[in-house]
């Protein structure tokens, strides 16, 4: 643990990903493939195949230019129309792989206890709905100051406006007393770092090779799980 601040913390806001909710490994072309067989069964490969190719050419986007996306761009940019029953399947696939992790709403409810802000910033190309219909489901949304899904900016991590929007979100001035935590050296821990906050790293998560960006961070605090972060922000804010 590295860290020479000395302000107490006043919120902490999350990633997703690898972070509240469990890390899982996805055969994206898999999932495709059983949506774009909904779409038209005849031509099922070749479409996933461009689903497929226009989702990674939007996380290289978003690694290089941090940039955002939504999944109606990457329908757009494949030319594929997305029809309800396809949309349903792409859900139903997710659905196994938004599993919060176990320890997420205790150590929310105890970071609430201490009087600490609480908030969300998630790369991702799914709307707010979605990602609020998953949180009520888990017991999370109710423990949110705030939310940030990049679906509905126009910068991705790690650019310094998609953290600043969400300290905005969650009503902090001050970068210093906001503590960010993520699975990613370089979206997350460089991201965060680059604009005064302090980052924790979760270092669970296989990233793959094709989304890692030019730099990693050096956190200021490495943890195992989240219900780590206790101890952690009460020996920082006891100084």
């Amino acid at each position: 643990m590295t860290n020479a601040k000395t302000e107490p913390i006043e919120a902490v806001l999350f990633d997703w990903g690898g972070t509240l909710a469990t890390w899982h490994d996805i055969d994206l072309y898999d999932v495709w493939r059983s949506v774009a067989a909904l779409i038209d069964e005849h031509r099922a490969d070749e479409l996933a195949t461009r689903l497929l190719d226009a989702e990674n050419s939007i996380w290289r986007r978003s690694r290089d230019e941090h940039l955002s996306s939504t999944l109606e761009e990457v329908c757009l940019l494949a030319d594929v129309a997305m029809t309800p029953a396809a949309l349903a399947e792409y859900d139903r696939r997710w659905h196994p792989h938004t599993e919060l992790a176990p320890d997420a709403v205790d150590t929310l409810r105890a970071l609430r206890d201490r009087g600490l802000k609480i908030g969300v910033l998630s790369n991702t190309i799914w709307s707010r709905q979605r990602h609020e219909d998953i949180f009520a489901r888990d017991g999370v949304l109710e423990l949110l100051d705030g939310a940030v899904y990049t679906s509905e900016i126009p910068y991705s991590k790690p650019h310094p406006e998609a953290f600043r929007s969400a300290l905005r979100a969650v009503k902090v001035d001050e970068p210093s007393t906001a503590l960010y935590v993520g699975d990613r050296l370089f979206d997350d821990v460089w991201g965060a770092q680059n604009v005064g906050m302090r980052a924790a790293h979760i270092p669970h998560s296989a990233i793959p090779t094709e989304q890692i960006g030019h730099t990693e961070g050096v956190p200021d605090a490495t943890i195992q799980n989240l219900a780590d972060l206790l101890p952690l922000i009460d020996n920082w804010n006891a100084r």
